[in-house]
């Protein structure tokens, strides 16, 4: 009986089968594989007893493995176990010198190293669609908010640009990210390679160079945990993003705004009551998974201080951790594009808000051009702050009252004022802005 979520519920397949039990295995199985090779070239086990290995690593049952541990109480030694049994002769060789984490956490770095190649074709994409909206509305003029409050415009394609932005400085941190989280080791027990004898370095780097992965530098029983900690936080970053994009798309879709919608299907249904509703159920989603994202940071920051050499204290930990981590940032970051591809605006509402404030959400605009004309900053600042509270305590537009202002009225011509209160001639350079933006982050796209 399905009982998480991702099991039945959320998760794409491409990624659910990176974590998967089955995969989990056959990374051990590779692993060992892979020592064996090593170990053979460097004349620690016979000839001939790699290729064994090999062939029993393909073959190897993760059921026995199972089984096995139901009876013996460890999990690695299960894996040796059912490996050593696939073998027709080397089993006896199977796992010379190594100890428990050497192979876990190595296969673990197998596991890292996929599914950070999976999340950067996904960030990709939600990078791609943010720059074609940013290109398509970057003349898009509409109300800017501060503190849910109309403020001066801005342009919807200086939006899609800032998010743009900030996905492509998750993209270059996974660059910096993924030569420090996806790595493996052989370092036996406590790190040492006493086992190994004086062969223990080569074997590392020979082994990671079979399996394409980096090596550490050092380390005790496990790999540090500093690595997969900083791997935790870049996730709890992207799903960050991804919940500050949807949180807008959700405020920008309320009734009394009105200017965005998430796609909605002819025969989808809103609410169980109340048969008008259209919710922004896929933003909604987007920011309540993120929670569980950010929610993995903590205990991979407790994984980082554990007993001497080593402890299990972070092994249960990750069986959890690793795999909602991974499984829920995909998700969200397959799901936001979706959002993002089908998001409706509707240019007619951004138009009635830009201009709902009657002219007062343009009085920065006369204030900067009485400073202009001499007046002075702070005084104009003065002039438009009491003109804009008589415009909205007698409930009228921000000219009328200019025309009527004398310090105005004999500086700027009717028509002037009515220039300097059009939002569409007051947004600086966005749209230079985001066609810069386009121009610098569309490489990173191929």
């Amino acid at each position: 009986m399905a009982i998480h979520p991702i099991e039945f519920r959320y998760g794409n397949p491409e990624m659910k089968d990176l974590w998967s039990e089955e995969y989990r295995f056959r990374c051990l199985f590779l692993v060992e594989a892979a020592l064996s090779r090593a170990e053979e070239e460097l004349g620690l086990i016979p000839e001939g007893a790699a290729k064994d290995i090999e062939r029993a690593a393909g073959a190897a049952s993760p059921e026995r493995a199972k089984e096995i541990e139901d009876e013996i109480g460890h999990d690695m030694m299960a894996v040796v176990h059912a490996l050593a049994e696939s073998c027709e002769w080397a089993g006896e060789w199977v796992h010379l010198g190594a100890t428990s984490n050497d192979i876990l956490d190595t296969a673990t770095g197998l596991q890292i190293k996929a599914s950070l190649e999976v999340l950067e074709v996904k960030l990709k994409r939600v990078l791609g669609v943010l720059l074609a909206r940013a290109e398509e509305h970057k003349h898009l003029v509409c109300a800017g908010r501060t503190h849910g409050q109309i403020g001066v415009p801005t342009t919807y394609g200086l939006r899609f640009a800032v998010w743009a932005s900030e996905m492509a400085r998750h993209l270059e941190r996974l660059g910096q990210l993924k030569p420090r989280a996806a790595v493996g080791k052989m370092s036996g027990a406590v790190g040492t390679q006493a086992a190994f004898g004086p062969t223990g370095m080569k074997i590392q780097e020979r082994v990671m160079e079979i399996l394409d992965l980096r090596e550490v530098d050092v380390s005790n029983q496990v790999v540090q945990r500093d690595r997969h900690a900083e791997m935790i936080c870049w996730m709890g970053l992207v799903a960050s993003t991804l919940d500050k994009i949807c949180v807008e798309i959700r405020t920008l879709q309320r009734s009394e705004i009105g200017e965005v919608g998430e796609v909605f299907g002819k025969k989808q249904v809103g609410s169980s009551t109340m048969p008008h509703k259209r919710n922004p159920i896929k933003s909604e989603q987007v920011s309540g998974l993120s929670r569980v994202v950010r929610a993995q940071i903590e205990p991979a920051f407790a994984n980082i201080p554990l007993w001497d050499e080593r402890d299990l204290t972070n092994s249960s930990c990750e069986r959890v951790i690793f795999p909602e981590a991974f499984i829920f940032t995909d998700h969200l970051l397959a799901l936001t594009a979706r959002i993002l591809e089908g998001l409706t605006i509707r240019p007619d509402q951004v138009e009635k808000n830009l201009n709902l404030l009657k002219g007062l959400n343009m009085a920065e605009s006369v204030m900067v051009e009485l400073a202009k004309r001499g007046v002075g900053r702070q005084k104009a600042h003065e002039i438009m702050r009491s003109a804009s509270m008589r415009a909205v305590e007698e409930d009228r537009a921000l000219a009328g009252v200019l025309i009527e202002e004398e310090t105005v009225a004999g500086i700027l011509t009717g028509d002037e004022i009515r220039r300097l209160l059009d939002p569409h001639q007051y947004i600086g350079t966005a749209v230079e802005q985001v066609e810069r933006l386009i121009l610098k982050l569309e490489p990173l796209l191929d």
